[in-house]
């Protein structure tokens, strides 16, 4: 069992139901190590002072914000904790909002919130339902690992998943960040139905166990093949960009080849529905 990151207790109004955060995620991603190129000699990150050139034990080391001319303010975790007391074992929800309100933009990170004892299961579960039937999700904010964190609580199959947000302020204005800002582009009405035809033809239920991860596989494969003193076959080159010159007829061409692809997963689904 996934050991939890956090405990505390969700407020609302007069309500208190003690929880622990679980990790709902995990990557699987290859981890590789460094090495000086042309050998075989490990690459080692070490924590030293800048000055004495001495190593530095982590538990010796101390957070400081620099607040300009070289000088630096230093702050423990102890004094972190004294600044927000309580706040760190206090999961406070400040209103409860439509889910489809909320921008995917927003969310951060995903953890399913777990009971904190058999005794608070039903406390547990009756806020877990009135989320559910009202399509809601509770917006609010904890304090974990030094800083606040905006949140959002929904109901996900029978257990409440806690998502940590980004703030407004740290959600970037695409106009400002961004080179091309597209805007508004005037289109064909043909181009718009053809465009809108392709995302019909390709549209169908969202099954998340359709999709993994196949660079990871490639990765692997790669990782095999260099043990076993083989080769990997080099991945296709990516699709040509398509010119506004070209645009209706490769509409049309995607449109007829996504139909017949539908007609060969009916006919494949038919067929084993026979068997």
């Amino acid at each position: 069992m996934a050991r939890p990151i956090w405990t505390g207790v969700i407020s609302f109004g007069l309500v208190s139901v003690p929880v622990a955060l679980v990790p709902a995620t995990q990557e699987h991603e290859v981890s590789f190590h460094q090495f000086e190129q042309g050998t075989g000699d490990r690459i080692r990150y070490r924590r030293f002072n800048e000055r004495t050139g001495k190593e530095v034990d982590f538990a010796d080391i101390v957070k400081g914000a620099d607040v300009g001319g070289g000088q630096y303010v230093m702050v423990d975790p102890e004094e972190l904790e004294q600044i927000a007391p309580g706040r760190s074992r206090s999961l406070d929800i400040h209103r409860f909002v439509d889910l489809d309100e909320i921008d995917p933009i927003h969310y951060q990170k995903a953890y399913y919130l777990e009971p904190g004892s058999d005794d608070t299961v039903k406390t547990y579960a009756l806020l877990r339902d009135a989320l559910a039937d009202a399509n809601r999700a509770a917006i609010a904010t904890l304090v974990m690992r030094g800083r606040e964190y905006l949140a959002a609580i929904r109901p996900h199959d029978e257990v409440l998943v806690l998502e940590t947000m980004y703030f407004a302020d740290e959600v970037r204005d695409p106009r400002a960040v961004l080179d091309r800002f597209p805007g508004h582009v005037p289109v064909r009405r043909e181009e718009l139905r053809m465009a809108r035809q392709l995302v019909d033809s390709m549209t169908g239920e969202w099954d998340p166990d359709e999709y993994h991860d196949s660079f990871t596989d490639r990765i692997h494969e790669l990782i095999d093949a260099k043990a076993a003193g083989e080769e990997l076959v080099p991945a296709e080159e990516p699709p040509a960009v398509t010119h506004v010159t070209d645009l209706m007829e490769v509409l049309r061409q995607s449109v007829e080849s996504a139909r017949k692809r539908r007609g060969e997963r009916a006919r494949s689904r038919q067929r084993g529905s026979d068997r």
